[in-house]
């Protein structure tokens, strides 16, 4: 069941990251940790990833997210179930996605946005600051689409 094992430990890293950044910085605070290339911060976003839809004020793109938010935990479930007797890695990539966007529905529930911390830049190009979630759901996605594209090629 490497599906809710691999969900468990992306959802308990992102917030436990989450909970520390919490505990140890102030709203907009940031430590320079690599110069030139990577600071800890602490922000936050309403919108969806990368700032996404931030910036629209409206009460209901908070419920919008979570919406999303469940739809997506629901239908990655489901594909899991569909999907886990083709290859076992289907079952990490879905729960890499699945814990990041419970990860980040957690925050929506608790905060009205998400907990963002990690923040890279280089030479005036600035990536928007993510978490572990963001990242655990983008390793999944590339997981997947591996995974897919070896599938269809034992298929052939």
């Amino acid at each position: 069941m490497p599906y809710f094992i691999v969900l468990a430990v992306a959802v308990f890293f992102d917030q436990l990251t989450k909970a520390w950044v919490l505990g140890s910085f102030q709203l907009f605070e940031s430590k320079e940790v690599i110069p030139g290339l990577f600071n800890l911060v602490y922000v936050t976003n309403t919108g969806a990833a990368f700032s996404l839809l931030a910036d629209v004020n409206s009460p209901w793109t908070h419920y919008f997210f979570l919406g999303i938010g469940a739809v997506a935990v629901v239908g990655l479930t489901i594909a899991w179930f569909r999907m886990r007797a083709e290859s076992r890695l289907y079952g990490i990539a879905l729960g890499l996605i699945c814990g990041g966007a419970i990860g980040n529905l957690i925050d929506r529930l608790r905060f009205g946005s998400v907990v963002d911390f990690l923040d890279f830049h280089i030479k005036g190009h600035h990536w928007p600051a993510f978490n572990i979630a963001d990242s655990a759901i983008c390793i999944g996605a590339g997981l997947f689409l591996i995974v897919n594209i070896l599938q269809e090629r034992k298929l052939k």
